[in-house]
């Protein structure tokens, strides 16, 4: 199992998971936190952010031996909208409709394609 965890292709992608995951909760988590002041719900998406960049960081630094640039913003990208998706169904409560879907989709063709090579 250690083995999987220290993959240069795998490491990356679950730094990136776990970036992610801090990311949106400093982002979107203040959301349910209405009645807090601006200023407080800013510091605190700073602490939780700080611990987003202790893994975004390594996972491009580690993902750059493996991966191009494009295809680590493209990881990103991916992660991103899974991440979200999730969060939003699950803590925010929010429906994920058809229209979220086909966009989402559209966004992993255009991951295909970063990952297929040259046409």
């Amino acid at each position: 199992m250690t083995a999987l965890f220290s993959s240069p292709y795998l490491s990356p992608i679950l730094l990136l998971l776990g970036s992610n995951v801090f990311m949106t909760l400093a982002w979107y988590g203040h959301l349910k936190f209405k009645e807090t002041p601006l200023w407080g719900v800013i510091l605190a998406s700073w602490g939780i952010a700080f611990v987003e960049y202790c893994m975004a960081v390594p996972a491009n630094r580690f993902g750059s031996a493996v991966y191009s640039t494009a295809q680590l913003k493209t990881i990103q990208e991916i992660v991103t909208l899974l991440v979200f998706a999730a969060f939003s169904i699950l803590y925010l409560k929010e429906a994920f409709t058809w229209n979220y879907a086909i966009g989402f989709a559209f966004v992993a063709l255009g991951a295909f394609f970063v990952f297929r090579g040259p046409l």
